[in-house]
């Protein structure tokens, strides 16, 4: 009994200690001028709140409401020197990559789903489960049963 009551005790506290732990990894980080290739992308970040959480207006200055001044415009892209002297008859379609993560349209996670989540839970509560019935199998086999020593 004591055994069962320890492992119980084991598995509780394995789930009470990495259950609240799940969301961690999926965590949004802190927003850098380094997120971002164009400042226009930057200053629409900055321009969800005012308040500046991810400090895109620190520049040299007082604060003037600019996010990330160092970043190239999108109208301003810099040229290429090295232009071919020939054109060439196919010219593949580009589009531009998003730069804005999940937002921009580039896929992404927002977390485990609950489905996942439960799987997890699972083979948890399974692994504790068969390792303590194996703990118990090994004593049992280490040790005859009271029952049997009075016959």
């Amino acid at each position: 009994m004591a055994i069962r009551i320890t492992l119980t005790g084991a598995a509780l506290a394995v789930l009470a200690t990495a259950g609240p732990l799940t969301g961690v990894a999926h965590a949004q980080g802190d927003l850098d001028c380094a997120d971002f290739a164009f400042q226009e992308d930057a200053q629409a970040e900055f321009d969800l709140d005012r308040t500046d959480p991810n400090r895109l207006d620190e520049d040299q200055g007082p604060d003037d409401g600019i996010a990330c001044e160092a970043l190239p415009r999108r109208g301003t892209a810099a040229v290429s020197v090295a232009t071919p002297t020939a054109t060439p008859l196919f010219t593949p379609l580009t589009t531009p990559l998003p730069t804005l993560g999940v937002q921009g349209g580039s896929g992404g996670s927002v977390g485990p789903a609950g489905f996942e989540r439960a799987i997890g839970v699972a083979l948890a509560v399974g692994g504790v489960g068969l390792a303590g019935a194996y703990v118990v199998r090994r004593r049992r086999a280490t040790s005859p049963h009271p029952r049997l020593k009075d016959r």
